[in-house]
């Protein structure tokens, strides 16, 4: 039988990076675990970004600002930086108004008790015009991994939205180590470091954790399909259809159906969701697409 580890510890810690221990691993399952979670932490923690901007007086993203010493592509580029930590799985709308010559700062949004920034002093824009009034709306949302802003993109955004391309992972960089110790006699057991760094939005602990999960969830699922069972995913049965990022219109038309988790889309078949009224060839396409997309499928 293949020995489970003895234990994990926290080797050293400082601010958001740290190393994390684990001790006790059969011989060569040191670059088995290590691999796998360096590739769970760096695509698949969910996180938080800036999705969408409109800046007042702004209709595309060439333009400038009168009173601005940035263009538009840099205070996008800046925002692109703005670490947050959101307490709710729907989107949220930061508001900023500025007035006068001054550095604009991530701590200038107004308050939202949804959201915390977690990088309050990142430079946004510095207003170079006493007279100058800079305006902007963000929307900021939760996801996974890196999304351009082709992925982003919906139907009918209002006049002057911009698309910002999203990083939402948490985590910043990952590497590892493996050790040898003695254990059992034997001086080949592994010892595992884990070396993570995160934005801020979630301590290194934390990521790790998270990482478990979703390998464990991932095995638990093949064994459990092997066996015969049907246990449905515990993050499809929660995750709410706006995280497939469909068009407005085709949330309203499956809410107003009261369709409103992946779990409940994917009950359906092709052909109930045809016949649902108001939703045509092209909408029944864009759900199968965006289920694709997320590893999800319709009910055969």
């Amino acid at each position: 039988m293949i020995d489970l580890p003895l234990k994990t510890n926290t080797v050293k810690e400082e601010g958001n990076k740290a190393t994390i221990a684990i001790e006790g691993l059969y011989p060569n399952y040191g670059i088995t675990i290590g691999n796998s979670l360096r590739r769970v932490l760096l695509s698949s923690l969910k996180g938080s970004a800036v999705t969408y901007i409109k800046i007042k007086n702004v209709a595309h993203e060439f333009s400038t600002l009168d009173g601005v010493y940035e263009t538009v592509i840099d205070i996008m580029l800046s925002l692109k930086n703005l670490k947050v930590k959101m307490f709710t799985e729907e989107p949220q709308v930061l508001t900023l108004k500025v007035k006068g010559e001054k550095e604009v700062k991530a701590k200038d949004f107004d308050k939202n008790s949804q959201v915390d920034i977690i990088n309050k002093d990142l430079s946004i824009a510095t207003i170079t015009d006493p007279n100058t009034t800079l305006e902007m709306e963000i929307t900021v949302e939760k996801g996974v991994g890196y999304k351009t802003s082709q992925d982003l993109k919906k139907d009918k955004l209002p006049v002057g939205t911009l698309l910002n391309d999203a990083i939402f992972s948490p985590v910043v960089n990952v590497s590892f180590d493996i050790e040898d110790m003695s254990l059992k006699g034997r001086v080949d057991y592994n010892r595992l470091l884990m070396n993570i760094e995160t934005d801020g939005t979630i301590t290194p602990k934390e990521a790790l954790c998270e990482a478990s999960q979703i390998l464990q969830d991932h095995f638990n699922w093949i064994k459990d399909s092997l066996e015969g069972k049907q246990i449905k995913n515990k993050q499809e049965k929660e995750e709410p259809i706006k995280d497939l990022n469909l068009s407005d219109k085709v949330i309203n038309l499956l809410e107003s159906n009261e369709i409103t988790t992946v779990s409940q889309l994917t009950d359906l078949t092709l052909k109930d969701v045809k016949a649902i009224e108001g939703l045509g060839p092209k909408s029944a396409q864009e759900i199968v697409d965006a289920l694709d997309n997320q590893g999800y499928s319709l009910k055969k």
